[in-house]
């Protein structure tokens, strides 16, 4: 048989990446072929009433267009017939679609300020308890639930016959394909589709306020959903490719990457701009303790990601863009990492999750301010404020992994970490020893390696899950940290424990 290649887009939120993934006989490879930059963009508008209101929004022209690119690249670097295009995204934001095919809008960034009350405006409409019991999903501020109430509240007038919601992952199947479908992990993280039954909640649609008919088709991971279009393909030199739904929401692709041994026994981390710390389990866990302990059920393939979303590398992204305004130019990550290796352990904590982090102007002022709430020296230098940052995430993913295995009632014996963060030495040996367990890390392109598999699954390339394992064991190295300093490290848990309940009180 031929070789076989797909094409993996991979949109995070910081950046975009497209990868060949080669399936040769009983080979493997996947290259990456294109690479950029984004972010969100800040605008500052005057309403109606004059009132100046902070927007922000994603490019998604610009998104567009490196997509664009990387078929491109693929043409130019690789050949002229391609089997399949799989996309996946960060799992929140969208935007409606006019019968006409035209977006109604800016796509809006799921840090936007808009959505700062969200949380209650949803919880006004239904009780909160019922919303976890149909959904299975934590509250967050992005939620796509919180998202499509407040169009409804401000700009229902905008929504004419025919117009239909794209999440983030199906805005591009749209541009490419005329696709207006949304696979079940992505639908599963928007707080609006029933985690029982697979489909959309009409308990949560009438509490929103949502028409039903507004809502994209929900299809299975590995499904066929539509081609490229002639147009494009022609432009770009290729073949009109299947388009294939993936995990298109990323993390779903990145635990199917994960080199798991045993799923009972496994914590796995998708570790990036947030960090997902979870365990695979059969069936959504929609108890009560599940919901005290914030956990939620996300769809995976074939199984349910029982997770806590919790802050990731995001704070040392935002320290590091800060220090690049004051100085002019960024600092070099090998610079940053010496500061950080030179640093004294465990003088300051923080809590990765408080919500004085999710968004704050300045980064750096945003930690000072908690620790004088929490009565702690703050960090004097920035190699304190980054080993501050990655020991406050190692304790905190040993908080998570407790609840995990209360509420799952299965013990975690070895934690695997993927994605872009597992490259991350200190992080992952500061992981081993915050869990006591050992780390496999790797691979670090999971989202896109994962994204390959589901589409070679659907497409009928590879048979099984095993088979997936099979080949990411083949083609992707992995590297292993043994935990050290028990003692020191049980000490700071205890600490991390206290200052995160004053930082608590504190608000």
């Amino acid at each position: 048989m031929a070789a076989q290649r797909l094409l993996a887009v991979d949109l995070g939120a910081s950046g975009g990446k497209c990868f060949v993934g080669t399936f040769d006989r009983d080979r493997f490879t996947i290259d990456e072929i294109h690479r950029f930059a984004h972010e969100g963009v800040d605008f500052y508008i005057k309403d109606r009433n004059g009132t100046i209101t902070q927007r922000t929004f994603w490019d998604h022209t610009f998104l567009y267009h490196n997509v664009i690119q990387g078929l491109h690249a693929f043409r130019r670097d690789v050949g002229d017939r391609l089997d399949g295009i799989g996309i996946d995204t960060w799992g929140a934001d969208g935007q409606f679609v006019t019968a006409d095919g035209d977006l109604v809008g800016k796509v809006y960034c799921y840090r936007d300020h808009r959505l700062d009350t969200m949380i209650d405006a949803v919880q006004q409409r239904i009780d909160p308890a019922r919303v976890y019991e149909l959904t299975g999903i934590h509250f967050q501020p992005f939620n796509v639930s919180g998202q499509l109430l407040w169009f409804m509240d401000h700009r229902a007038d905008r929504l004419t016959e025919g117009c239909r919601f794209l999440p983030m992952p199906s805005i591009f199947y749209h541009d490419l394909g005329g696709v207006h479908a949304v696979d079940s992990t992505f639908a599963s993280v928007t707080q609006l589709m029933d985690a029982h039954t697979g489909e959309w909640s009409p308990e949560m649609l009438e509490a929103l306020g949502i028409p039903p008919a507004v809502m994209p088709e929900i299809v299975a991971p590995g499904a066929v959903v539509g081609r490229l279009l002639e147009p494009i393909a022609a432009a770009v030199g290729l073949n009109a490719c299947p388009l294939v739904a993936v995990g298109s929401h990323d993390t779903a692709s990145a635990f199917a990457a994960a080199p798991v041994r045993n799923a009972d026994e496994a914590l796995i981390i998708s570790s990036g701009t947030w960090s997902l710390v979870g365990k695979l389990v059969p069936e959504p866990i929609t108890t009560a303790a599940a919901r005290a302990a914030s956990l939620s059920n996300e769809g995976g393939i074939g199984n349910i990601r029982l997770l806590r979303n919790c802050m990731g590398t995001w704070l040392v992204q935002e320290l590091r863009r800060g220090w690049a305004r004051a100085d002019g130019r960024e600092t070099d990550w090998d610079e940053l990492n010496r500061l950080t290796a030179a640093a004294p352990a465990f003088r300051t904590l923080i809590d990765p999750d408080c919500a004085d982090f999710y968004n704050p102007p300045d980064m750096q002022a945003a930690i000072d301010a908690f620790c004088r709430q929490t009565g702690q020296p703050g960090p004097e230098s920035r190699g304190m404020y980054l080993r501050t940052v990655y020991e406050s995430l190692a304790l905190s993913y040993r908080e998570i992994d407790a609840m995990l295995c209360r509420v799952a009632g299965r013990q975690s014996k070895v934690v695997n970490i993927v994605g872009g963060g597992c490259k991350n030495e200190m992080l992952n040996q500061f992981t081993a020893n915050a869990t006591g367990m050992p780390v496999v890390a790797g691979p670090d392109e999971a989202t896109a390696a994962g994204n390959l598999m589901v589409q070679a699954l659907g497409l009928g390339i590879l048979g099984s899950m095993g088979d997936v394992q099979d080949y990411i064991g083949q083609a992707f190295p992995v590297k292993r940290y043994t935990p050290q300093d028990p003692v020191a490290w049980q000490e700071a848990a205890d600490r991390f424990r206290r200052v995160r309940d004053r930082g608590s009180a504190a608000k």
